[in-house]
């Protein structure tokens, strides 16, 4: 089983029944709908071939709604606008027709920037610094050649600049994805827990309880990274407007620093952006973006994630394809077994169950789990055996999709005893031969099930102690 989740964004290249089902065949765990792209109906759309995919192949996966937050870009251009070294750009409050002096999607953020501080465009390949500022207006002078056209991303690497990061929008595509089945929602420029907070608070209007992924995609929100993630239930590596701040060459030191403080607070990471970028055109990835998918996963990210390569790529099933191969292959030899401090009473259970399975040479954990905290706590210390996990509702199993190492078996009614909910499962994997009945199996319950939180019991079972746990009575 390959423990390395895969994330995909559907798009035009993928959006239709066959290729849907191809992709969920070829070992896609997460749809990404990219909703700074397309319409509702166009959204509705994919849900409904992904669902309906789902129930023909009988297998789950989640869906992750990445909503738009406040990207900021510039207005119109006609045509293409060529730039050179050394010359002057205007960002202006109000329209002109110099085709030099550019408007921003938020103008009030002119009153933000100061002299000195440095404004890219278009991901980081137009670079220019502040040398004048005028009321309405900040004169540029830019630091290389470069063009632009009509709306193109902006960045303000050293400002600090205080604007929503949820928007109308956003606010507004947030209830969509409560009246539509979303699994998980990926919160785009948010730069620190209060931004988190008023996403949840918008959600709570539409008694919306998604698992949340912060996208840390600005220096602000690299450097409240921790505090983030305390609010939130997992993490986006947005490597495309982190390189635009930070420049390409700090971004595999950024990477680690993430994926680092990620696993340690327990929370899963997604590696995104131009993973497989040559595929878009060609059937073959480059050496070095192979390399770059093989890094990431001994860097311990949970899921590695596609954009361009499956919404508009020509080759779309071959890179999720390449994704596959080389976690698998990177997998043969991955550092296992990681030495976390436990950080709850929930934790140390888990701990200790993966140490069992380690010493003891058993095959597999199985985790029974009605909110996936307790998947979660096992694949934390990354196993080398296979985590199965047994959920009581129908969104734990979609999410857990996204952990790195677990494979959300099947969904069991939760049940007060904790030895009818085992006889119930040994049951269930026999008469369905969801897994070899040979296994032997460390398995982690509560002592009372379907509370969250409540994982206090370690089990050890074989064959001999499923045919025990059958022959229980009174159950």
């Amino acid at each position: 089983m390959r423990k390395t989740k895969i994330v995909v964004t559907i798009g035009p290249s993928t959006a239709n029944e066959e290729m849907v089902e191809k992709l969920i065949e070829h070992g896609v765990n997460v749809f990404r709908l990219n909703f700074s792209h397309g319409d509702y109906s166009v959204h509705k759309n994919s849900i409904k071939l992904i669902r309906d995919a789902c129930k023909k192949l009988d297998k789950e996966v989640a869906i992750l709604q990445d909503i738009s937050g406040p990207k900021i870009r510039i207005g119109e251009i006609d045509g293409i606008l060529k730039l050179n070294k050394g010359d002057t750009l205007i960002l202006s409050k109000k329209e002109s027709s110099d085709p030099y002096t550019l408007t921003l999607t938020y103008p009030d953020i002119i009153d933000m920037v100061n002299v000195g501080e440095e404004v890219f465009f278009a991901d980081g390949t137009v670079q220019s610094v502040v040398i004048e500022k005028n009321g309405d207006y900040l004169k540029l002078k830019l630091l290389n050649d470069g063009e632009l056209t009509s709306k193109k991303g902006v960045n303000f690497p050293k400002t600090r600049l205080n604007i929503s990061a949820i928007t109308p929008k956003d606010e507004a595509d947030l209830e969509f994805g409560a009246n539509n089945d979303i699994d998980i929602v990926a919160l785009s420029f948010i730069q620190n827990r209060k931004d988190v907070i008023k996403a949840k608070q918008v959600m709570a209007r539409y008694n919306f309880e998604p698992f949340i992924v912060a996208k840390i995609e600005t220096g602000e929100a690299l450097e409240n990274l921790e505090e983030i993630l305390q609010e939130c239930d997992g993490v986006m590596v947005a490597r495309g407007d982190l390189g635009a701040e930070f420049g390409v060459t700090k971004l595999p030191r950024i990477q680690k620093h993430i994926i680092e403080v990620a696993n340690r607070m327990k929370k899963p990471v997604i590696t995104a952006t131009q993973m497989l970028t040559s595929m878009k055109y060609n059937p073959f990835p480059t050496r070095a973006e192979v390399s770059d998918i093989a890094n990431a996963i001994y860097d311990g990210t949970d899921a590695v994630m596609l954009s361009d390569e499956t919404t508009v790529g020509k080759f779309p099933l071959q890179a999720v394809e390449v994704l596959h191969d080389t976690a698998k292959d990177a997998e043969k030899d991955y550092p296992f077994f990681k030495d976390f401090e436990p950080l709850d009473s929930s934790g140390a259970v888990s701990k200790s169950a993966v140490e069992l399975a380690k010493n003891l040479n058993k095959e597999a954990l199985v985790t029974f789990t009605t909110s996936g905290k307790s998947a979660l706590s096992l694949s934390r210390y990354r196993p080398k055996q296979s985590i199965y996990a047994v959920s009581h509702s129908l969104k734990t199993h979609r999410i857990l999709n996204l952990v790195w190492g677990v494979r959300p078996l099947f969904i069991m009614k939760p049940t007060k005893n904790p030895t009818k909910l085992l006889y119930n499962f040994v049951k269930k994997i026999l008469d369905e031969k969801r897994i070899n009945p040979n296994k032997r199996f460390v398995v982690t319950m509560g002592s009372t099930t379907g509370k969250e939180g409540s994982t206090n019991l370690i089990r050890i079972l074989n064959k001999e102690g499923m045919e025990a746990v059958l022959n229980y009575e009174d159950l």
